[in-house]
């Protein structure tokens, strides 16, 4: 008996526990809902490389270097930066209009997925950009995707687009991968860098679906479709798939394909199309000797030497976020952790 009160009794407070945390999050997403800005969707990040390196820089300086060492050297450096000054001043003095202005690169970030999300922030950044930007700064675009629809791609393309229209010089930097779709968007850069071992190409098209008609069929399970226009449908998941349809098919891929190699061709007319556009990929420095990119190097050594000459800024735009949609974020960071980690010992005890 006493156990049954006792199991009753845990079973009270962690029922207490459970409502009482329900309750904090309603409330908190209640009054993150009221005290939103109406008509606000997100807000724009911005940070300046420069000095984020030279952060780094002086952090290092101070621990390795003894202080008569250091101290010379910030002597120097001062020095240098007065005549740096003095010829920016004369510079300036002597330009007509009697206005100038350093450099400006801005650093925006793509990672792509399937269906290129990031497009979101991606058009607000670049509206950013073009409320300031001038013919004698520079857009440098760090780029990530295996490719993916060829709608969502198509629009994430257009956003480069009015970078051009507008004579921004747009750089394109790929780290890792810009496949497909991803090259779609890379192709339009007026100078693509990819580092050694970066995938790139993929210039084709596919279309797969699983079709389950036969498992239907064997198990005597009708399936019914109606639809308007003759192909409203052609590959379907368990309808019958017809070789008229197949046909269809193939031929609105062969289309896609051939305005693919058509807007890679306008944008990049020293590649040899025919022999890119066969769905292969190649690394940074195949795809080099094919003219699919133009320099081998890493988005880390482009930004450094861009702070040696220019003011850089690092552009997010960042949407607000409900509080429901952060503590989901956390559950899925979680569990991804968790996943990792079992898939890590596993790996790992499987080779010990």
């Amino acid at each position: 008996m006493d156990f049954l009160i006792e199991y009753g009794m845990f079973l009270a407070k962690a029922a207490t526990i459970v409502l009482a945390i329900v309750i904090v999050i309603a409330v908190l997403a209640a009054s993150g809902q009221r005290s939103r800005k109406p008509g606000k969707k997100g807000s724009l990040k911005i940070s300046r490389l420069n000095e984020h390196f030279d952060e780094m820089k002086d952090t290092l300086r101070a621990s390795v270097l003894e202080k008569k060492e250091l101290k010379q050297l910030h002597k120097e450096e001062k020095k240098q930066e007065k005549l740096e000054a003095k010829a920016a001043k004369h510079d300036a003095d002597s330009d007509e209009s009697g206005e100038t202005h350093k450099k400006r690169v801005f650093v925006i970030n793509f990672k792509g997925n399937i269906a290129a999300d990031a497009v979101s922030s991606l058009r607000e950044e670049i509206s950013a950009i073009l409320t300031m930007a001038e013919t004698e700064d520079e857009v440098m675009l760090r780029l990530e995707s295996p490719g993916g629809m060829v709608h969502a791609y198509g629009l994430a393309s257009s956003q480069l687009v009015r970078l051009r229209n507008a004579r921004i010089p747009l750089t394109i930097c790929v780290d890792k991968v810009a496949a497909s779709g991803g090259y779609m968007m890379a192709c339009l850069a007026d100078r693509l860098v990819a580092a050694p071992f970066a995938i790139i190409g993929s210039i084709g098209v596919l279309v797969q679906l699983p079709n389950f008609h036969k498992v239907l069929k064997k198990y005597d399970v009708d399936y019914e479709m109606i639809s308007a226009g003759e192909y409203k449908r052609t590959l379907t998941t368990f309808g019958e798939i017809t070789q008229k349809s197949r046909d269809k098919v193939q031929e609105d891929v062969e289309t896609i394909h051939d305005i693919f190699k058509s807007w890679v061709k306008e944008h990049r007319p020293s590649v040899e199309i025919d022999k890119v556009a066969t769905g292969e990929t190649w690394l940074g420095s195949q795809a080099k000797e094919r003219y699919m990119v133009d320099d081998i190097k890493t988005s880390d050594e482009y930004i450094i030497d861009a702070c040696k000459n220019a003011d850089v800024f690092e552009i997010e735009y960042e949407f607000q976020k409900s509080i429901q949609d952060k503590l989901g974020r956390v559950l899925e960071e979680g569990v991804a952790r968790a996943v990792s980690r079992w898939f890590q010992q596993t790996h790992v005890d499987k080779y010990q």
